[in-house]
């Protein structure tokens, strides 16, 4: 019976079995890690995607309170703001007009203006501007300007005569919306003046030319002519509709 007892007893080569007390111990015990061996990776892995979990979602329950009009818009603190403080426009003039505008013409022209000083050298004082112009001028009739017995009536009321005076050309609008600087050269003195005061009525030699060149082609374009033609043909369809069967309509020399 020694002998089996010693038999039963745990050895190093036979070490002893674990039983349900045993078990019950180890699992309440926490597990080291052993030395040598990988610390365990999905913690921290698992905590980041928490995280960024619960960021997307205050993201959405942000956007979903601002799009509710909850909360007010967000903006650029930096945005540009525009201020218009220009006073209220002040009537100076009324005036009646008694013209009828035949005709109008629209022309563009090519400023190529340069002013420079003799004997010194462009890249020091130089101004030039390449500047195209868009402008109308309209051509009208003043009915004002009628004379006394310049409608004369045929005795039996059939025709009628009309003398106007001579067509004439309007001042030339020059359209800035249509009208740009396409190119400008300036010298390095002329640069360092506009840093120091610039000059606000800069452009305003080029304006006035681009309007000469207008009002010249004007002239020269058969505008007067055309307002000729169109004046008559709108009197001749005015007064055949009154009952006249001819109408004459001439023009006084301007």
């Amino acid at each position: 019976m020694a002998r089996d007892a010693e038999i039963n007893e745990p050895t190093r080569e036979f070490p002893g079995y674990p039983t349900a007390d045993t078990l019950k111990t180890r699992s309440e015990e926490p597990l080291e890690p052993t030395p040598g061996s990988p610390a365990p990776s999905g913690g921290p892995a698992r905590g980041l995607l928490w995280v960024l979990g619960a960021a997307a979602l205050a993201v959405v329950a942000l956007l979903g309170v601002q799009a509710t009009g909850l909360l007010p818009d967000f903006r650029n603190p930096f945005a540009k703001e525009q201020t218009d403080r220009s006073q209220p426009p002040l009537l100076q003039s009324i005036q009646d007009l008694s013209r009828y505008v035949a005709a109008e013409g629209n022309f563009q022209v090519v400023v190529d203006l340069q002013n420079d000083r003799n004997n010194v050298p462009d890249w020091l004082v130089n101004e030039r501007t390449l500047f195209v112009g868009a402008g109308s001028v309209e051509a009208y009739v003043d009915f004002a300007k009628i004379s006394e017995g310049a409608i004369v009536e045929s005795a039996d009321g059939k025709s009628v005569e009309i003398k106007l005076p001579a067509p004439q050309l309007g001042k030339t609008n020059l359209d800035l919306e249509k009208s740009y600087v396409f190119a400008e050269e300036r010298g390095l003195l002329n640069r360092v003046g506009d840093l120091v005061g610039g000059d606000p009525n800069r452009q305003q030699q080029v304006y006035q030319l681009a309007e000469e060149r207008i009002t010249t082609a004007a002239r020269d374009s058969g505008l007067n002519q055309r307002a000729e033609e169109n004046t008559r043909k709108m009197l001749e369809g005015l007064l055949r509709s009154l009952g006249y069967e001819k109408v004459t309509v001439t023009y006084t020399a301007p």
